[in-house]
């Protein structure tokens, strides 16, 4: 059997977007599940638009997701002598031929078929010509694109890995052309040629491309080429059903790594756009499983939908799956950025900090969910508003301080959850409200009315930053009572 070859194409004209991202995956994933070669074609040819900019911004969103590449880039700029080398052997074989009709001549004949209300293609007046005249022409300097001659049989076609049959009638195609006037290729011309230079046995891609792919079996076929397998991958949607754009929010895999989605979570959460490895399964899964499930039959024909809430749910997964030592540098930099601690803190800190991120990572869908409650376990400031609203009555405060404070200093073990089980109790027995005791001993212990629950802050601070934290906040409220 053939190793498979596939490759991703992108145009550096802009930031990676998560549809480029998904049809990287799926190449790259197919190579590793068969053992074949993913390969990377930076397609530069678009020299007004192309940017070294983009380009960097496509390789880091490649390096970030763990899309490796297996041989050196292709920049199919730098392919232009083989490009025109193509379309001359067209030309030389009879399969092209050149056309002289200006642009002005063209859309003449285009606005009067509108007139006529008729479809308007390309009468083949040039293919007409005899060779003489089509030499004498070229000598005299005159500009002429070549034209690919479309084959007069009925029509071209290929099984689709994802839709299956696929058929165009020829008699629909115009003969299209591959080389411009001057002497750069379209883009059919440049992508067949180099996809026949690299290779390529599977052109996986979107569904957009669709109508280009009978232009480019008909190439191959012309220059004598094996042709390659095809799957056309259905566009992704927002949640309102219309092709994803930025007014569904972030569409740059960047702009997602910056909200705190780590890879892993977009990796898996990509993988499922499209694909299904069939049957009841885990949807979170670590790249090794997507590697061995990945296969073309689980394929989907139609469009799937970018959900932001079941990305966060899925990045919530991943990041209690996630080994502390692996996120501490992640929320360290989110930490450090937001200038809620200092690096000396969390140095300092570093027992408490990381036992926090052990017990909070299972709580948090982002990164910056995250490091949000981080901060409350490693320095304790009171905020004065919260103490006013959680805090109204001094003498019920300092009671409700009071009775954590025994309940603490009475349990035979530091279980956090018996000492919770052991505040409700209190309050029932009191004729209080589990919220009037649970809620000011929060504050207590947090100098916050949000934060996670009691029986958490109690495992993370422990029993003697617990007790000296609850005589702290008697100390504050008997002296604002004061």
């Amino acid at each position: 059997m053939t190793t498979p070859r596939l490759r991703f194409a992108p145009s550096p004209t802009g930031y990676l977007h998560v549809g480029g991202a998904r049809t990287a995956l799926f190449n790259w994933l197919y190579a590793r599940r068969h053992g074949g070669q993913f390969l990377l074609r930076v397609e530069d040819t678009d020299k007004a638009r192309s940017t070294d900019e983009s380009t960097r911004a496509i390789f880091e969103g490649l390096q970030w997701l763990g899309l490796d590449w297996d041989e050196p880039v292709v920049y199919q700029g730098a392919n232009l002598a083989r490009h025109r080398a193509d379309a001359e052997r067209l030309l030389a074989s009879g399969h092209a031929y050149r056309c002289f009709c200006s642009a002005f001549e063209l859309d003449a004949r285009r606005k009067q078929a509108e007139l006529s209300e008729g479809a308007f293609k390309y009468d083949r007046r040039c293919d007409q010509l005899d060779r003489a005249e089509v030499a004498r022409r070229v000598a005299a300097g005159e500009p002429s694109v070549v034209r690919f001659r479309v084959p007069e049989v009925q029509s071209t076609g290929w099984n689709d890995l994802v839709h299956g049959e696929i058929s165009f009638p020829n008699k629909d195609i115009e003969d299209f052309v591959v080389l411009r006037s001057d002497g750069t290729p379209i883009y059919n011309m440049a992508v067949t040629s180099d996809d026949i230079a690299m290779r390529i046995t599977l052109v996986m891609r979107g569904d957009d491309h669709i109508s280009n792919t009978p232009k480019q079996i008909m190439l191959y076929r012309a220059l004598g080429a094996e042709l390659p397998q095809f799957a056309h991958l259905p566009m992704i949607h927002g949640t309102d059903g219309k092709k994803l754009s930025k007014r569904h929010g972030a569409t740059a895999v960047a702009d997602w790594q910056h909200e705190g989605i780590l890879p892993q979570a977009m990796v898996n959460f990509l993988a499922l756009l499209g694909w299904s490895p069939g049957g009841a399964f885990d949807e979170v899964m670590a790249m090794d499983e997507l590697v061995a499930k990945f296969d073309a039959d689980g394929l989907l024909k139609k469009a799937s939908v970018f959900d932001t809430k079941k990305l966060e749910w899925m990045n919530g997964q991943h990041l209690a799956r996630t080994p502390v030592d692996q996120l501490e540098p992640l929320v360290t930099t989110q930490l450090l950025k937001d200038g809620t601690v200092t690096r000396a803190l969390l140095q300092e800190r570093d027992a408490a900090y990381r036992a926090a991120l052990g017990v909070l990572r299972g709580r948090s869908r982002t990164i910056m969910e995250l490091a949000s409650q981080v901060p409350i376990f490693l320095q304790y400031r009171i905020d004065p508003a919260a103490a006013a609203k959680v805090w109204p009555d001094a003498t019920a405060a300092l009671a409700v301080i009071d009775l954590a404070r025994d309940a603490m200093q009475a349990a035979p073990t530091w279980e956090p959850e018996a000492i919770e089980q052991a505040l409700r109790t209190a309050a029932e027995q009191r004729g209080l409200g589990v919220g009037k005791v649970l809620g000011p001993v929060r504050m207590a212990l947090t100098g916050s009315a949000s934060s996670p629950g009691i029986s958490i802050v109690l495992g993370v601070l422990g029993r003697d930053e617990s007790l000296a934290r609850l005589a702290a906040a008697h100390a504050y409220v008997a002296g604002s009572a004061a």
